[in-house]
């Protein structure tokens, strides 16, 4: 029974590769029309000139350093029952990291114009530091990752704690790109930066529950089991601390008389945006899975497997409405058929070419990290 159930594990494992390597081969498409047609592919406009593919790129490097962060609990701070999760992490981590360059390459138009930002340093330029930043975090992991597979434990530790001060340093530094623009009052503050860093870490909690929750196929030993109902608890503390503080940034914008970030914050609430935000951003990201886990006290694993997933989900939305609402809010007349407050606004709606671009990364993703649970021994260390 036992080589059975192995052999439908392992022939479930295959299905799910070729069919995220299908996803993934999607993303041709929008690469190749990319490099030959550059930006005249992609919906942006001089007036929204950031779209989708900025928002999956924070999506993907959001969650990366969730993971990262998230890990270092265990082998780098020595707590214990965290350490079970380190390789998967890892791995989910440095995938993650390398899937969101290539959307932040085609998003650019062409991926070496990255590294012409590298080798021309701007000391001034956030955007630069970011690139900068986490080019030396992604250095950290990977070498972090090779200690972990090696059993080196010590320099892993070492190179966590690197990886740990660089993702931060990264991610509060991305919030930092955002927050400078005084043209666009919906992004500008000094907010961004932690809020960002608290959105690490929520994603970096579901996608443990989720890789594990894979990993194990629900054969958890008692260690696992441990770090995932601990893990759970930790997702709805921090997911209940996202909404606390997404309440303040609507309340604060509501109520700022800031021209422009009033106009934002109300089509969030009443106008085209409002059932991404309410549907996707409050109900899946945040409200559902606080709720799932909070009425089973973190005890039912496969409860807080649809939370982390829940999770995921919104959290994918959240970067995508703060990027796209934060740019479209312009002066002008009203429009028929929403309330007054509702200032004309810029549109933006992704192309094929775009979209292509964000599944066939979510594919890569998934087959990447599939492969890697085929290749390396995830978790071997802890028997």
């Amino acid at each position: 029974m036992g080589t059975v159930s192995l052999s439908a594990r392992q022939g479930n494992m295959s299905t799910w590769m070729i069919a995220s390597l299908v996803l993934a081969s999607v993303m041709l498409y929008g690469i190749t029309m990319t490099f030959i047609f550059g930006e005249a592919t992609h919906g942006t406009t001089a007036e929204v000139p950031w779209g989708i593919l900025i928002a999956s790129y924070v999506f993907f490097s959001l969650s990366s350093t969730g993971l990262c962060v998230v890990s270092s609990m265990g082998h780098v701070f020595g707590i214990e029952k965290f350490q079970v999760i380190a390789k998967r992490s890892m791995a989910l981590a440095i995938i993650l990291l390398l899937c969101g360059f290539i959307q932040i390459g085609m998003e650019l138009g062409h991926p070496f114009r990255m590294f012409w930002v590298v080798l021309s340093p701007n000391f001034s330029s956030a955007i630069w530091w970011m690139g900068a930043l986490y080019s030396f975090y992604l250095v950290f992991i990977v070498v972090e990752f090779i200690c972990l597979l090696n059993r080196k434990y010590r320099i892993a530790a070492y190179m966590g704690f690197g990886g740990f001060v660089f993702g931060i340093a990264a991610y509060s530094n991305l919030g930092s790109v955002f927050g400078y623009m005084d043209s666009r009052p919906f992004w500008t503050g000094p907010y961004l930066p932690i809020y960002f860093i608290l959105s690490a870490l929520v994603s970096g909690a579901a996608l443990v529950i989720i890789i594990m929750t894979y990993g194990y196929r629900g054969n958890f030993t008692e260690k696992a089991k441990d770090a995932l109902h601990s893990m759970s608890k930790l997702l709805c503390t921090f997911v209940g601390i996202h909404l606390f503080f997404t309440f303040w940034k609507i309340f604060t914008g509501l109520y700022s008389n800031i021209p422009g970030k009033v106009e934002a914050v109300e089509l969030l609430l009443f106008g085209p945006f409002a059932f991404k935000f309410w549907f996707f951003e409050v109900l899946l990201g945040m409200l559902i899975p606080f709720v799932i886990i909070l009425a089973t006290r973190a005890n039912n694993l496969k409860a807080s497997l649809w939370a982390a997933i829940s999770v995921i989900i919104g959290s994918f939305f959240i970067r995508y409405i703060l990027v796209i609402v934060g740019q479209v809010v312009t002066d002008g007349k009203e429009i028929p058929g929403y309330p007054e407050f509702v200032r004309d606004i810029a549109s933006y709606t992704p192309t094929f070419v775009e979209l292509s671009i964000v599944f066939g990364g979510v594919g890569l993703a998934f087959f990447l990290y599939m492969l890697a649970e085929k290749m390396f021994q995830l978790d071997a260390d802890e028997h």
